[in-house]
């Protein structure tokens, strides 16, 4: 038989009917592509983060880390435990746990600058507590991985890949410290830097969910347990972050700033650790997971502020209660989560 009206050129083995045509690499080069792209806008990103940072009032605060510690504390302590009650509790599979607890580990998001401006919370606290926690997620994050992932990691379930994701945290640091500095040397230009940033952190999450839909179609089918979870995090992290920051004595418009700073978290980032630190197989299992808290997240806070304004316009009888003042706030130019 002519096996050459049959199949491809390009086959290598052909036996009748049945081909062996060499695996197309389309995915393998569009995967490199997302993972340099991804890398290049977050740095972008976090960069004009940085340039939100005003030097002077940032260090205020840590001369004065009362309200930090209680930020660090939520950040490293409340969200990276509550991923692994979760995830043990829904008995989801190894993998998929990890992308929670990176999710729990990850630093707080820009978005919760806003939503601090919104709610009348403390700005100042907001981005010092952003701030400090994306330069601390460099060590915290894989200690945090360590401690959490023992139990999967001895049984040989899983293999942390540390080195990926110390490289991604090195590539989210850097950045924001040299913002910092253009925003202490060069303020003007900062303003700008801050608008291209907005821009880039929405193009971030768009080209995110599109690529990811193309390159990882499977990976939108999955249990509704991560779907579940991915309800509950968020919920939870601004939950404990208020009560946490309420017994630790803060006044109102703080624990308000502290809530959304431990559930609002940096799903960006979450994204671009998993896309460079896990093989196709396993972001089949995990890619959308960073997309569903980024969608729940945002719907638990806008219901946050909500609740506030409701209370603020019907329920607020002086200003003695919710003691906050808005002399020299200024609304914050950052990229939405």
């Amino acid at each position: 038989m002519d096996n050459s009206m049959v199949c491809l050129a390009n086959a290598t083995v052909c036996n009748g009917t049945s081909c062996l045509v060499p695996e197309s690499n389309f995915n393998a080069v569009l995967s490199a592509v997302l993972s340099a792209v991804l890398t290049t806008l977050l740095a972008l990103v976090m960069f004009s983060m940085g340039c939100n940072v005003e030097l002077k009032k940032f260090l205020g605060h840590i001369k004065r880390p009362w309200g930090i510690c209680i930020g660090f504390l939520c950040q490293f302590g409340i969200m990276p435990l509550t991923g692994f009650i979760l995830s043990v509790a829904f008995d989801i599979i190894p993998i998929q746990a990890v992308v929670v607890l990176i999710m729990g580990c990850c630093p707080g998001g820009t978005a919760s600058n806003i939503l601090a401006y919104w709610v009348d919370g403390d700005m100042d606290l907001s981005v010092s507590m952003t701030t400090c926690s994306t330069l601390l997620a460099l060590g915290m994050m894989p200690l945090c991985l360590l401690i959490y992932t023992k139990m999967w990691v001895d049984a040989g379930m899983i293999v942390i890949p540390y080195d990926n994701i110390g490289i991604s945290l090195v590539a989210l640091v850097v950045p924001v410290s040299v913002g910092m500095y253009v925003n202490h040397k060069w303020p003007r230009k900062a303003k700008i830097i801050l608008k291209i940033g907005s821009i880039t952190g929405a193009l971030l999450i768009v080209l995110i969910a599109v690529v990811g839909g193309v390159l990882y179609q499977s990976a939108w089918i999955i249990e509704p347990k991560l779907w579940i979870i991915g309800t509950i995090f968020p919920i939870a992290g601004y939950s404990l972050g208020f009560v946490l920051a309420r017994i630790a004595g803060q006044s109102w418009h703080r624990c308000r700033t502290v809530a959304l700073e431990t559930g609002m978290q940096n799903t960006q980032l979450c994204s671009t650790i998993v896309q460079l630190s896990f093989t196709p197989e396993e972001l089949n299992l995990i890619f959308t997971f960073p997309l569903i808290y980024s969608i729940f997240q945002i719907i638990a806070a806008a219901l946050f502020l909500a609740a506030y304004v409701v209370h603020k316009k019907y329920f607020r009888k002086n200003s003695v209660e919710f003691p906050e003042s808005r002399e020299n706030e200024q609304v914050p130019q950052s990229s939405l989560q």
